[in-house]
Protein backbone atom coordinates (compact mmCIF):
# COMPACT_ATOMS: atom_id res chain seq x y z
CA UNK A 1 0.00 0.00 0.00
CA UNK A 2 2.67 2.95 -0.88
CA UNK A 3 3.98 4.64 2.41
CA UNK A 4 0.84 5.50 3.73
CA UNK A 5 -0.86 3.84 6.55
CA UNK A 6 -3.77 1.95 6.32
CA UNK A 7 -7.34 3.23 6.44
CA UNK A 8 -9.12 1.08 9.60
CA UNK A 9 -12.57 -0.16 9.10
CA UNK A 10 -14.04 2.62 11.44
CA UNK A 11 -12.61 5.41 9.06
CA UNK A 12 -14.08 4.18 6.18
CA UNK A 13 -17.38 4.14 7.58
CA UNK A 14 -16.97 7.73 8.83
CA UNK A 15 -15.83 8.24 5.16
CA UNK A 16 -18.45 6.73 3.43
CA UNK A 17 -21.28 8.31 3.44
CA UNK A 18 -24.37 7.19 5.54
CA UNK A 19 -27.51 6.82 2.86
CA UNK A 20 -24.52 4.42 0.89
CA UNK A 21 -25.80 1.61 3.22
CA UNK A 22 -22.13 1.23 4.44
CA UNK A 23 -22.94 -1.32 7.51
CA UNK A 24 -25.02 -3.33 5.16
CA UNK A 25 -22.32 -3.75 3.21
CA UNK A 26 -20.19 -4.66 5.34
CA UNK A 27 -22.23 -7.39 6.71
CA UNK A 28 -22.86 -8.35 2.79
CA UNK A 29 -19.31 -8.62 1.76
CA UNK A 30 -17.54 -9.23 4.87
CA UNK A 31 -15.47 -6.46 6.75
CA UNK A 32 -11.63 -7.68 5.05
CA UNK A 33 -13.60 -7.21 1.23
CA UNK A 34 -14.76 -3.54 2.46
CA UNK A 35 -11.76 -2.76 3.95
CA UNK A 36 -9.47 -3.51 0.89
CA UNK A 37 -11.81 -2.19 -1.27
CA UNK A 38 -12.71 1.18 0.68
CA UNK A 39 -8.96 1.37 1.51
CA UNK A 40 -7.89 1.29 -2.84
CA UNK A 41 -10.96 3.38 -3.53
CA UNK A 42 -9.47 6.40 -0.81
CA UNK A 43 -5.98 6.08 -1.62
CA UNK A 44 -5.41 4.49 -5.08
CA UNK A 45 -8.38 4.72 -7.35
CA UNK A 46 -6.79 7.53 -9.79
CA UNK A 47 -3.74 6.00 -10.03
CA UNK A 48 -1.65 6.05 -13.04
CA UNK A 49 1.15 3.64 -12.11
CA UNK A 50 0.72 0.46 -9.23
CA UNK A 51 -1.37 -2.10 -8.53
CA UNK A 52 -3.25 -4.16 -10.25
CA UNK A 53 -2.72 -6.64 -13.05
CA UNK A 54 -1.47 -3.88 -15.53
CA UNK A 55 0.96 -1.22 -14.26
CA UNK A 56 -0.19 1.69 -16.38
CA UNK A 57 -3.53 2.94 -16.09
CA UNK A 58 -3.94 4.70 -18.81
CA UNK A 59 -7.54 5.87 -17.98
CA UNK A 60 -6.08 7.88 -15.53
CA UNK A 61 -3.10 9.33 -17.54
CA UNK A 62 -5.27 12.89 -17.70
CA UNK A 63 -2.14 14.31 -19.80
CA UNK A 64 -1.74 11.80 -22.60
CA UNK A 65 -5.29 11.66 -22.99
CA UNK A 66 -5.54 15.56 -23.22
CA UNK A 67 -2.77 15.28 -25.89
CA UNK A 68 -4.62 12.74 -27.87
CA UNK A 69 -7.75 14.44 -28.02
CA UNK A 70 -6.22 17.58 -28.92
CA UNK A 71 -4.61 15.43 -31.97
CA UNK A 72 -7.80 14.12 -32.85
CA UNK A 73 -9.20 17.78 -32.77
CA UNK A 74 -6.75 19.28 -34.95
CA UNK A 75 -6.73 16.77 -37.55
CA UNK A 76 -10.38 16.89 -38.14
CA UNK A 77 -10.92 13.43 -36.71
CA UNK A 78 -12.49 13.55 -33.07
CA UNK A 79 -16.14 14.24 -34.46
CA UNK A 80 -15.96 11.28 -36.34
CA UNK A 81 -14.50 9.23 -33.58
CA UNK A 82 -17.35 10.46 -31.22
CA UNK A 83 -20.34 9.72 -34.06
CA UNK A 84 -18.88 5.94 -34.35
CA UNK A 85 -19.30 5.99 -30.41
CA UNK A 86 -23.02 6.65 -30.70
CA UNK A 87 -23.43 4.08 -33.48
CA UNK A 88 -23.72 1.07 -30.95
CA UNK A 89 -24.39 -2.12 -33.10
CA UNK A 90 -26.28 -5.37 -31.53
CA UNK A 91 -23.72 -8.80 -32.15
CA UNK A 92 -25.29 -12.03 -31.87
CA UNK A 93 -23.00 -15.03 -30.40
CA UNK A 94 -24.21 -18.52 -29.85
CA UNK A 95 -23.20 -20.86 -26.71
CA UNK A 96 -23.11 -24.33 -26.96
CA UNK A 97 -23.27 -25.69 -23.50
CA UNK A 98 -22.94 -29.75 -22.56
CA UNK A 99 -24.29 -29.13 -19.31
CA UNK A 100 -27.31 -26.76 -20.32
CA UNK A 101 -30.66 -27.56 -19.01
CA UNK A 102 -32.29 -28.63 -21.83
CA UNK A 103 -35.74 -26.49 -20.85
CA UNK A 104 -32.47 -23.42 -21.57
CA UNK A 105 -32.53 -24.46 -24.84
CA UNK A 106 -32.50 -20.73 -26.93
CA UNK A 107 -32.51 -18.87 -23.80
CA UNK A 108 -31.01 -15.83 -24.70
CA UNK A 109 -28.72 -13.01 -22.53
CA UNK A 110 -28.83 -9.54 -23.02
CA UNK A 111 -25.03 -8.46 -22.10
CA UNK A 112 -24.15 -4.45 -21.51
CA UNK A 113 -20.99 -3.73 -20.71
CA UNK A 114 -18.68 -0.21 -19.86
CA UNK A 115 -21.05 2.00 -20.41
CA UNK A 116 -19.50 4.92 -18.99
CA UNK A 117 -23.14 6.69 -19.08
CA UNK A 118 -21.54 10.04 -18.10
CA UNK A 119 -18.77 10.42 -20.59
CA UNK A 120 -20.73 12.53 -23.57
CA UNK A 121 -24.53 14.00 -24.15
CA UNK A 122 -26.49 11.31 -26.57
CA UNK A 123 -25.06 7.98 -24.79
CA UNK A 124 -27.72 6.49 -22.87
CA UNK A 125 -30.21 7.56 -25.65
CA UNK A 126 -28.23 5.94 -28.27
CA UNK A 127 -27.99 2.43 -25.84
CA UNK A 128 -31.52 2.37 -25.51
CA UNK A 129 -32.29 2.69 -28.83
CA UNK A 130 -29.95 0.00 -29.05
CA UNK A 131 -31.81 -1.95 -27.36
CA UNK A 132 -35.04 -1.42 -28.13
CA UNK A 133 -37.26 -4.02 -29.34
CA UNK A 134 -34.64 -6.84 -28.97
CA UNK A 135 -36.24 -10.40 -27.53
CA UNK A 136 -33.78 -11.77 -24.33
CA UNK A 137 -34.67 -13.63 -21.19
CA UNK A 138 -32.08 -12.18 -18.55
CA UNK A 139 -30.05 -9.03 -18.98
CA UNK A 140 -26.36 -8.96 -17.29
CA UNK A 141 -24.32 -5.41 -17.04
CA UNK A 142 -20.65 -6.36 -16.81
CA UNK A 143 -19.11 -3.34 -14.91
CA UNK A 144 -17.98 0.17 -15.61
CA UNK A 145 -20.82 2.59 -15.21
CA UNK A 146 -18.79 5.86 -14.77
CA UNK A 147 -16.59 7.62 -16.93
CA UNK A 148 -14.03 8.81 -14.36
CA UNK A 149 -12.55 6.18 -11.70
CA UNK A 150 -12.74 8.59 -8.95
CA UNK A 151 -14.65 11.22 -7.75
CA UNK A 152 -18.51 11.72 -7.89
CA UNK A 153 -21.29 9.29 -9.30
CA UNK A 154 -23.93 11.55 -9.72
CA UNK A 155 -24.24 12.35 -13.45
CA UNK A 156 -23.41 8.32 -13.69
CA UNK A 157 -26.27 7.31 -10.77
CA UNK A 158 -28.66 9.94 -13.40
CA UNK A 159 -27.87 8.02 -16.42
CA UNK A 160 -28.45 4.85 -15.24
CA UNK A 161 -32.10 6.13 -13.94
CA UNK A 162 -32.82 7.00 -17.79
CA UNK A 163 -31.53 3.52 -18.94
CA UNK A 164 -32.60 1.04 -16.06
CA UNK A 165 -36.65 1.25 -17.46
CA UNK A 166 -35.42 0.40 -20.87
CA UNK A 167 -34.15 -3.08 -19.71
CA UNK A 168 -36.96 -6.02 -19.49
CA UNK A 169 -36.72 -8.82 -17.02
CA UNK A 170 -34.27 -10.12 -14.68
CA UNK A 171 -31.04 -7.68 -14.81
CA UNK A 172 -27.87 -7.80 -12.41
CA UNK A 173 -24.82 -6.66 -12.23
CA UNK A 174 -21.51 -6.20 -11.21
CA UNK A 175 -18.74 -3.93 -10.11
CA UNK A 176 -15.78 -2.62 -12.35
CA UNK A 177 -12.47 -1.08 -12.15
CA UNK A 178 -14.09 2.36 -12.71
CA UNK A 179 -16.73 1.64 -9.96
CA UNK A 180 -16.78 2.60 -6.00
CA UNK A 181 -18.35 -0.33 -3.83
CA UNK A 182 -20.89 2.48 -2.74
CA UNK A 183 -22.53 2.76 -6.20
CA UNK A 184 -24.10 -0.82 -5.02
CA UNK A 185 -27.21 0.71 -2.76
CA UNK A 186 -28.50 3.38 -4.95
CA UNK A 187 -28.58 1.45 -8.56
CA UNK A 188 -30.31 -1.88 -6.23
CA UNK A 189 -32.45 0.69 -5.46
CA UNK A 190 -33.35 1.52 -9.43
CA UNK A 191 -33.84 -2.43 -9.47
CA UNK A 192 -30.29 -3.17 -10.76
CA UNK A 193 -28.73 -5.90 -8.60
CA UNK A 194 -25.26 -6.95 -8.15
CA UNK A 195 -24.09 -9.89 -8.08
CA UNK A 196 -20.61 -8.99 -5.18
CA UNK A 197 -18.68 -12.75 -5.04
CA UNK A 198 -22.64 -14.18 -4.77
CA UNK A 199 -24.81 -16.74 -7.04
CA UNK A 200 -27.78 -16.97 -7.87
CA UNK A 201 -30.47 -19.60 -9.58
CA UNK A 202 -31.84 -18.72 -12.50
CA UNK A 203 -35.13 -21.09 -12.70
CA UNK A 204 -37.04 -22.41 -16.23
CA UNK A 205 -39.84 -25.45 -16.49
CA UNK A 206 -38.37 -26.87 -13.54
CA UNK A 207 -35.11 -26.62 -14.60
CA UNK A 208 -31.58 -24.46 -13.12
CA UNK A 209 -29.11 -22.69 -14.47
CA UNK A 210 -26.87 -21.05 -12.14
CA UNK A 211 -25.12 -17.05 -12.40
CA UNK A 212 -22.46 -15.77 -10.75
CA UNK A 213 -20.95 -12.23 -10.10
CA UNK A 214 -17.54 -11.73 -8.74
CA UNK A 215 -16.11 -8.22 -7.82
CA UNK A 216 -13.79 -6.34 -9.98
CA UNK A 217 -10.32 -8.54 -10.62
CA UNK A 218 -8.92 -6.21 -12.91
CA UNK A 219 -7.57 -3.10 -10.71
CA UNK A 220 -9.08 -3.81 -7.34
CA UNK A 221 -8.80 -7.85 -7.05
CA UNK A 222 -11.22 -8.06 -5.04
CA UNK A 223 -12.75 -11.02 -6.72
CA UNK A 224 -14.18 -14.70 -4.57
CA UNK A 225 -14.28 -17.43 -6.82
CA UNK A 226 -14.52 -19.57 -4.14
CA UNK A 227 -17.58 -17.74 -2.33
CA UNK A 228 -18.91 -17.44 -5.71
CA UNK A 229 -18.92 -20.86 -6.64
CA UNK A 230 -19.54 -22.65 -3.20
CA UNK A 231 -23.22 -22.73 -3.61
CA UNK A 232 -23.30 -24.15 -7.27
CA UNK A 233 -24.62 -27.86 -7.41
CA UNK A 234 -21.53 -29.68 -9.00
CA UNK A 235 -22.35 -30.57 -12.38
CA UNK A 236 -24.95 -27.67 -12.92
CA UNK A 237 -24.24 -25.30 -15.61
CA UNK A 238 -23.06 -21.99 -14.74
CA UNK A 239 -22.19 -18.53 -15.88
CA UNK A 240 -19.89 -16.25 -14.50
CA UNK A 241 -20.06 -12.31 -14.64
CA UNK A 242 -16.62 -11.11 -14.41
CA UNK A 243 -15.61 -7.43 -15.54
CA UNK A 244 -12.44 -8.24 -17.03
CA UNK A 245 -11.56 -11.44 -18.90
CA UNK A 246 -7.84 -11.72 -16.74
CA UNK A 247 -9.43 -14.24 -14.39
CA UNK A 248 -10.06 -16.82 -17.14
CA UNK A 249 -7.45 -19.68 -15.50
CA UNK A 250 -9.51 -19.47 -12.17
CA UNK A 251 -12.46 -19.18 -13.56
CA UNK A 252 -11.92 -22.51 -15.74
CA UNK A 253 -10.27 -24.11 -12.55
CA UNK A 254 -13.66 -23.20 -10.97
CA UNK A 255 -15.29 -25.03 -13.52
CA UNK A 256 -17.74 -22.33 -14.91
CA UNK A 257 -19.11 -23.25 -18.44
CA UNK A 258 -19.63 -20.00 -19.51
CA UNK A 259 -17.48 -16.45 -18.54
CA UNK A 260 -19.14 -13.29 -19.89
CA UNK A 261 -16.54 -9.90 -19.24
CA UNK A 262 -15.43 -6.62 -20.62
CA UNK A 263 -13.11 -4.00 -19.86
CA UNK A 264 -10.83 -3.80 -22.55
CA UNK A 265 -13.33 -1.99 -25.09
CA UNK A 266 -11.48 -4.38 -27.40
CA UNK A 267 -9.42 -1.61 -27.86
CA UNK A 268 -11.38 1.36 -28.84
CA UNK A 269 -9.01 2.92 -30.61
CA UNK A 270 -7.71 0.59 -33.61
CA UNK A 271 -5.80 -0.31 -36.55
CA UNK A 272 -8.00 -0.96 -39.71
CA UNK A 273 -9.10 -4.28 -39.12
CA UNK A 274 -9.61 -4.36 -35.64
CA UNK A 275 -6.55 -4.26 -34.17
CA UNK A 276 -5.71 -2.82 -30.69
CA UNK A 277 -3.49 -0.61 -30.29
CA UNK A 278 -3.49 -1.28 -26.46
CA UNK A 279 -5.10 -4.27 -24.91
CA UNK A 280 -5.28 -2.60 -20.92
CA UNK A 281 -5.60 -6.72 -19.96
CA UNK A 282 -3.00 -9.05 -18.87
CA UNK A 283 -4.48 -11.81 -20.86
CA UNK A 284 -3.83 -13.40 -24.49
CA UNK A 285 -4.18 -11.13 -27.46
CA UNK A 286 -7.25 -13.84 -28.12
CA UNK A 287 -9.41 -13.17 -25.20
CA UNK A 288 -8.80 -9.29 -26.16
CA UNK A 289 -12.57 -9.40 -27.34
CA UNK A 290 -15.64 -11.62 -28.66
CA UNK A 291 -15.89 -15.58 -28.08
CA UNK A 292 -12.70 -17.74 -26.79
CA UNK A 293 -12.11 -20.64 -24.90
CA UNK A 294 -9.78 -21.94 -22.19
CA UNK A 295 -9.58 -25.38 -21.36
CA UNK A 296 -13.78 -26.69 -21.06
CA UNK A 297 -14.43 -22.93 -20.34
CA UNK A 298 -16.14 -21.07 -22.94
CA UNK A 299 -15.89 -17.06 -22.86
CA UNK A 300 -16.90 -13.78 -24.08
CA UNK A 301 -15.73 -10.65 -24.16
CA UNK A 302 -17.71 -7.33 -24.93
CA UNK A 303 -16.24 -4.54 -27.08
CA UNK A 304 -18.49 -2.37 -24.21
CA UNK A 305 -21.07 0.17 -25.25
CA UNK A 306 -19.30 3.29 -24.08
CA UNK A 307 -15.73 4.84 -24.22
CA UNK A 308 -13.00 5.34 -21.75
CA UNK A 309 -10.74 8.39 -21.37
CA UNK A 310 -11.34 9.81 -24.67
CA UNK A 311 -14.75 9.22 -26.02
CA UNK A 312 -14.09 7.94 -29.61
CA UNK A 313 -13.92 4.96 -31.06
CA UNK A 314 -11.91 4.54 -34.50
CA UNK A 315 -12.53 0.30 -36.31
CA UNK A 316 -13.68 -0.76 -33.22
CA UNK A 317 -17.77 -0.60 -33.26
CA UNK A 318 -19.53 -0.24 -29.39
CA UNK A 319 -21.72 -2.77 -28.88
CA UNK A 320 -24.25 -4.45 -26.82
CA UNK A 321 -24.34 -8.15 -27.16
CA UNK A 322 -27.21 -11.22 -27.25
CA UNK A 323 -25.99 -14.75 -26.13
CA UNK A 324 -27.87 -17.51 -26.99
CA UNK A 325 -27.51 -20.71 -25.62
CA UNK A 326 -28.31 -24.61 -26.54
CA UNK A 327 -27.25 -28.19 -25.63
CA UNK A 328 -24.18 -29.41 -27.01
Amino acid sequence: MSSRREVTVGEIRTLCREDTGANSLIERVGETHFRQRSTIEIYHADDVFGRGRTLFHIENADRILNLLTFGLQFTGLFKRGLRNLLDIQVVENTFYLPRLPHAFAGYTILQISDLHVDSVPGLVEAVTEAVRGLEYDLCVITGDYRWRTSGTDEAAQAGMSQLMPHLNGPVYGILGNHDFLEFVPPLEAMGLPFLLNETVAIEKAGERIYLSGVDDPHFYETHNLQKAADSIPPAACSILLAHSPEIYRQAAAAGYDVVLCGHTHAGQICLPGRIPILNNANCPRSMVYGPWQYHLTQGYTSAGAGASGVPVRFFCPPEVTLHRLYPA
